[in-house]
């Protein structure tokens, strides 16, 4: 994961405690976290795994995404993992991916990842759907 950029704070989203499944707290995808206080934080901020530790969303990372990412704007949380682009779509919100400008963005990072032998999955709760970017 990168560096947080010093002007981009989660502030009160907490979609990255709702969205993923967390094995070592045994959170299932799309539920929210025990320890989460939605639209506060993490109740057990200093305790929690290093899963959690780890984490930031591409929108605290990289200045290229515009204030439109940030995931409460966007609901939805993207992440890289190599050449792997990552999209958990909040289930509340399921065709917010396929609103502009977000799909032809999301098309554009699926060609990037293919070329370089990647790809752009996205998780609207039950359904996957891998972007070819073509």
């Amino acid at each position: 994961m990168g560096e947080a950029l010093p002007d981009r704070s989660c502030g009160t989203c907490t979609l990255c405690c709702v969205l993923p499944d967390i094995d070592e707290l045994d959170k299932p995808a799309n539920h929210v976290c025990r320890h989460c206080m939605v639209d506060t934080g993490c109740l057990a901020y200093a305790d929690r795994p290093l899963t959690c530790r780890d984490f930031l969303c591409l929108w605290r990372t990289d200045s290229s995404l515009e204030d439109h990412w940030h995931p409460e704007r966007s609901h939805m949380m993207v992440y890289r993992q190599g050449p792997q682009v990552t999209v958990l779509v909040d289930p509340r919100f399921p065709e917010s991916w396929q609103a502009e400008p977000y799909l032809g963005t999301l098309r554009r990072w699926a060609e990037v990842a293919r070329e370089d032998n990647g790809y752009l999955v996205v998780f609207t709760g039950d359904q996957v759907r891998v972007i070819d970017g073509r």
